[in-house]
């Protein structure tokens, strides 16, 4: 049986972080029965979420439990792709988590206001006589990152965009196609659904969220998809309001 391991609801999404959601989704598009467990990344192998248990083996990092669950089982979630649809695939995948991801990460815990009704809250339930310090240290530990990565040290019109180079050609890529590299899901869709879910929650406030609603085909590529593997979420998001 395997165990996932993420957080816990949040932000109007199934999971925070985009690279929970998309092993969960690739999970669900391999069929393969498993748990979800919550986790904190100081926890975890790499010190970052997700990770897998698989009958006592440990997996860390969406890509390479994306590459245990196909070699271990025969799946391929890429079946029906050509060498030159894989290819585009990846690089895809890469445009999305090497460079979009820390624009998302921009909007979430550098801008003010929606880490204060964001992120910050991570932290709510430690002690009070160390919640400050480790909820300050948080941040400046992923500020630092986005700095040693390069996109942090472009002003914040600069950051979006580059940022909004890649939803267009995110955008573009897909077209009006249902996914992205035709008829049916492959691997790369879960990463672009998280990715586009995360930017279009309306819990963050952001120039990028906004350029990111209209290409409608984006919205209604993360309605398709939240719809077909988040259904339960989607229900009791919707009692809920």
């Amino acid at each position: 049986m395997i165990t996932l391991y993420g957080f816990a609801p949040a932000f109007g999404l199934p999971d925070p972080s985009p690279f929970v959601m998309k092993t969960e989704v690739q999970l669900k598009l391999a069929e393969l029965p498993f748990g979800r467990a919550r986790a904190n990344p100081r926890e975890a192998p790499k010190g970052k979420i997700p990770f897998i248990e698989d009958d006592g083996e440990i997996v860390a990092d969406s890509t390479f439990i994306r590459e245990h669950i196909e070699r271990k089982y025969g799946i391929d979630l890429d079946r029906g792709l050509t060498r030159d649809m894989r290819a585009r695939a990846w690089a895809i995948e890469r445009m999305l988590e090497d460079h979009l991801y820390w624009a998302i990460l921009q909007v979430r815990w550098a801008d003010d206001r929606n880490f204060a009704k964001g992120p910050s809250h991570f932290f709510d339930t430690l002690p009070p006589d160390s919640r400050e310090a480790v909820r300050a240290g948080a941040r400046k530990r992923t500020v630092d990152a986005l700095q040693a990565h390069g996109l942090g040290r472009h002003a914040k019109i600069e950051i979006d965009a580059l940022a909004a180079r890649s939803v267009a050609s995110l955008a573009a890529l897909l077209g009006n196609k249902p996914y992205l590299m035709g008829p049916e899901p492959c691997g790369v869709d879960a990463t672009a659904f998280a990715m586009v879910a995360g930017l279009l929650t309306p819990w963050f406030e952001s120039d990028l969220r906004k350029y990111t609603e209209s290409h409608r085909n984006l919205v209604s590529f993360r309605d398709r998809m939240m719809a077909e593997h988040y259904a339960g979420f989607l229900q009791k998001a919707q009692k809920a309001a």
